[in-house]
């Protein structure tokens, strides 16, 4: 009888948790992906030093067109 005790406690432990919106987190990747617009993610790149500030440039010309 006290292992059904026990279970029953855990139950309503997590039942109260899972009401309360706490949600078990299982796929870290499985959620929505931020996103970013083309010139943020061109500007990120230029920060980095991926691309030069010509082609920076040239990727906001294009976009603002």
């Amino acid at each position: 009888m006290m292992g059904f005790g026990l279970i029953f406690v855990l139950v309503v432990v997590g039942a109260v948790a899972y009401a309360g919106g706490w949600r078990p987190q299982w796929g870290a990747l499985s959620g929505p992906v931020p996103s970013s617009s083309a010139i943020e993610i061109a500007r990120e790149r230029y920060a980095r030093g991926e691309i030069s500030k010509a082609e920076y440039e040239q990727i906001r010309h294009d976009l603002e067109v």
